[in-house]
């Protein structure tokens, strides 16, 4: 189960996804931080990387199908790819929110 702290942390190493900040370290007192376990900020980075990345490929596929050197079979499992990447970040985003949610409900 994940602590107030690791939940905190993980709040706060994502405020800056969206401003060129994305791979911005956890709160110094967040548990595991500086643990050896792995950093959560750039999890998500490389989720969100993989994400663009698959998107990216169903693009390319569908440009080739218009081509005529591809098959619609291709295009049709990137775009499958693509869209379980996007929902799997999705979900994450979700559960961030409810954690934070969470924590601001909590007696200070």
């Amino acid at each position: 189960m994940a602590t107030i702290g690791f939940a905190a942390g993980a709040y706060a190493s994502t405020q800056g996804l969206g401003a060129g900040n994305l791979l911005r370290k956890p709160m110094s007192g967040a548990a595991g931080a500086g643990a050896g376990m792995p950093d959560f900020s750039a999890l998500v980075g490389k989720a969100l990387e993989a994400t663009g990345e698959a998107g990216r490929k169903a693009d390319v596929q569908t440009a080739n199908v218009v081509a005529g050197r591809a098959d619609v079979v291709d295009v049709v499992t990137a775009v499958a790819e693509s869209e379980a990447a996007i929902e799997t970040l999705v979900a994450v985003r979700d559960r961030m929110i409810a954690a934070y949610e969470e924590i601001m409900r909590m007696p200070v």
